[in-house]
């Protein structure tokens, strides 16, 4: 408020943080809305009845007087494709979300509203930076930026999951407060391929913190189903969602902040879907008869894996991929339901015509990023929608279920922007993702961790909708609740269930897509008791 009185709202630009706030100035009848960079924090709002409604819930909506709640169907159209809801949507009609790093002004002596964004990431790149000078600063502002993050009057903890951003957070902060008197949570799956305890473990047992393990079961999920939807609003079908909430409800006996790594796929450059990019540039110099005669057959032969991240996975999408553009092969790598597949779902297609392919998201973001090389481009596409509408929906809303404030220090501003300057063969060197990261904190972790494959939190519900899931997925996906929607087809939804069931293809993330909105759909809309 201090800096608002001396600066105006351009105080907004020096801000570094997480937040999300309406600021009422009485003396010029006008209210400001605003959201962190990174869109850490909701703010969602909608127009009715000559009135501008904000809440950081859309529940709280949901209680105007007279407001009517129906489905958004530009947004399950999307949602159909990413398994969260993109952009400004919302699941309901009539209602938005304020993207990342923008600023609404209403001047109630003035009709309607203004939007600008205030912060974007413009990669002005240095290409004269040494990687001496690239490791050196990275590892200050990665220090500077935990330090920041620990200051609190409660106890704070580390989501520690095993990989290298979160074991980044736990060594930094045992560094910072020379010494390791704090606790750390990881997660346990009883199937090996979801599973990083162990190297979890070995951070902990190496550093010393008091360290819980949360098993995840099928149990556990059924019993959070539709629940942790409450806390959410909206359709969300992350497969970490629920791990993160039964995180969450182990740490708050122990902590009430809790350090997270997310943003460091996204800035340093840790996905597969970047190293493809970098390998998709070779293979595209095989003859086009060849890849297309010869290898793309051999892979599709590949039979399907329920195991995380398997080679049938990547090999798939890889082949597929490699043959459309730059942002299009991105979206590919990431894609739910193509296009065409969506068709088959869609129970009455006259209400999608019109919309945009979903892939839009991803090329708009391409075009209007200013790097002048391509993976720097890539990133900017998963800052815009898969960190902030992905990520950071499922580390707020899962912990905050809770009380707890989840951090993240890798979405400092000082330490983004730096890296915006950082030249690419610096972050991705050769075939070495998270190189800068890496190097940065070589001599901090082991090996072991500087040097392991990237696995990522999701649960292995493909295989567990086949066992102990199954009942209730038969139920959810029953023809009698997917006609009632009105807008989905039970006969295509029913094809992709018989496809999985008999092992043809891996529907898991599509079909946990639709039971996680069939739920939603359920409680928000059809307005039945959990």
């Amino acid at each position: 408020m201090h800096l608002y009185e001396e600066k105006g709202i351009d105080c907004i630009t020096q801000l570094n943080g997480m937040y999300a706030f309406a600021l009422w100035d009485s003396r010029i009848r006008t209210l400001y809305l605003a959201r962190d960079p990174f869109g850490i924090k909701p703010l969602f709002y909608t127009q009715f009845k000559g009135a501008l409604w904000f809440a950081s819930e859309i529940k709280a909506l949901l209680r105007i007087p007279g407001f009517s709640r129906r489905p958004n169907l530009e947004a399950f159209y999307h949602y159909l494709s990413f398994d969260y809801i993109p952009g400004k949507l919302t699941a309901f009609e009539n209602i938005h979300e304020l993207r990342p790093g923008h600023l609404m002004t209403i001047n109630t002596e003035k009709s309607g509203h203004s939007l600008r964004r205030f912060f974007d990431i413009e990669y002005p790149v240095n290409r004269g930076m040494s990687e001496k000078e690239a490791v050196a600063q990275t590892y200050q502002l990665c220090y500077e930026a935990v330090q920041r993050h620990l200051i609190s009057d409660v106890p704070v903890g580390v989501m520690l999951s095993g990989g290298i951003d979160s074991s980044a957070m736990t060594a930094l902060m045992a560094k910072i407060r020379n010494d390791s008197d704090f606790h750390t949570f990881s997660l346990t799956f009883n199937e090996s391929s979801f599973d990083e305890s162990e190297d979890a473990r070995h951070v902990a047992q190496q550093l010393g913190t008091h360290h819980h393990e949360i098993l995840v079961t099928p149990q556990k999920v059924a019993r959070l189903l539709p629940k942790y939807l409450t806390f959410i609003d909206e359709p969300y079908a992350d497969g970490s969602a629920i791990p993160t909430f039964l995180l969450a409800e182990n740490a708050k006996d122990h902590v009430t902040v809790l350090l997270s790594g997310e943003g460091g796929d996204e800035f340093f450059s840790g996905y597969d879907t970047h190293m493809a990019y970098k390998v998709r540039r070779l293979y595209r110099k095989i003859p086009r008869f060849l890849r297309r005669g010869v290898i793309t057959p051999l892979v599709n032969q590949l039979p399907v894996s329920h195991k995380k991240l398997s080679l049938e996975f990547k090999a798939k999408r890889f082949i597929q991929g490699a043959e459309l553009d730059i942002p299009n092969s991105h979206f590919f790598w990431r894609v739910v339901l193509t296009e065409d597949a969506k068709k088959g779902i869609l129970g009455n297609e006259a209400f999608f015509k019109d919309l945009e392919p979903s892939v839009h998201f991803f090329e708009d973001a391409y075009r209007h990023c200013g790097a002048s090389d391509d993976l720097n481009r890539l990133l900017y596409i998963d800052y815009s929608y898969h960190l902030p509408d992905d990520l950071m929906i499922k580390n707020d809303r899962m912990t905050m279920a809770h009380s707890l404030e989840a951090r993240v220090p890798f979405t400092d501003k000082k330490l983004v922007e730096f890296l915006s300057t950082v030249p690419v063969k610096l972050k991705y060197k050769g075939r070495n993702k998270k190189h800068l990261l890496k190097s940065a904190l070589k001599g901090m972790l082991t090996p072991r961790i500087l040097n392991k494959k990237k696995i990522g939190l999701e649960m292995p519900y493909s295989k567990w909708m086949l066992t102990e899931l199954r009942d209730i997925v038969e139920s959810v996906l029953s023809p009698e609740t997917v006609r009632s929607t009105g807008f989905i087809n039970a006969e295509g939804v029913n094809r992709l269930w018989e496809e999985h069931k008999q092992k043809k293809v891996d529907h898991g993330r599509a079909l946990w897509g639709l039971v996680n909105y069939l739920l939603w759909y359920k409680v928000y809309i059809a307005r039945e008791s959990l």
